[in-house]
């Protein structure tokens, strides 16, 4: 089995140059397919690696165990970090995605191991889109992130994750030298409209600033 076997995934080849490549990763019990209307209104024309998590929690599917609500199974989530670090590497090669043009965009399980990626693999992604994100974990000595963009989006009502989190994820990020913006939504856990104009907002200014490849 390839590198390239250690996902079920989705490719969909860019329509338009010179845009970022968006890495989506769903959210419990989504899958491949679950955030490409989403990302194709976030950055029309960009090229989309969408993926499914290896992991099975009632039948839903999930980037890495849990133990309990917000409580994660860290060996297993080391565990599924590098394998998805493993499968961006062989995915990216494949289809010719420029090291710097990858933007992960995640939602709940998805951006939290999407700051997984950032926190433990430096480099696999340029930045990111994280919608109602968490501390995966703490890392010390603090990676260098000097380079990586990413724009965090959590819920002010959010019964998951606490307001604290947010601000404690981009406080760790900013640490290690990663250009932070942290924005807040007037609701929960679930996708809000404002979410989606803040990702748009963010991801074209990012387009416009030459990240793609």
């Amino acid at each position: 089995m390839s590198a390239l076997d250690l996902h079920r995934h989705r490719w969909e080849p860019a329509t338009s140059p010179g845009l970022p490549t968006l890495l989506l990763l769903h959210g419990t019990g989504g899958d491949e397919h679950d955030l490409v209307p989403l990302a194709q209104l976030l950055l029309p024309g960009a090229a989309l690696l969408s993926v499914r998590g290896n992991v099975l929690e009632q039948g839903a599917s999930r980037f890495f165990r849990r133990l309990a609500e917000g409580v994660f199974d860290l060996d297993d989530l080391r565990q599924r970090t590098e394998e998805l670090a493993e499968f961006i590497a062989a995915a990216t090669a494949r289809y010719g995605v420029a090291a710097y043009s990858l933007h992960a965009v995640g939602f709940s399980n998805g951006a939290n191991v999407a700051a997984s990626l950032m926190l433990s693999r430096p480099g696999v992604l340029t930045g990111g889109v994280l919608l109602r994100a968490m501390v995966p974990f703490e890392r010390d000595p603090a990676p260098e992130l000097t380079g990586c963009a990413v724009l965090l989006s959590e819920g002010r009502l959010d019964p998951i994750i606490a307001p604290s989190e947010g601000q404690r994820l981009a406080g760790l990020l900013r640490a290690a030298g990663a250009d932070v913006e942290l924005v807040w939504q007037e609701g929960g856990h679930t996708l809000t409209n404002g979410d989606v104009t803040a990702a748009q907002r963010w991801l074209t200014a990012r387009a416009r600033a030459g990240t793609a490849g």
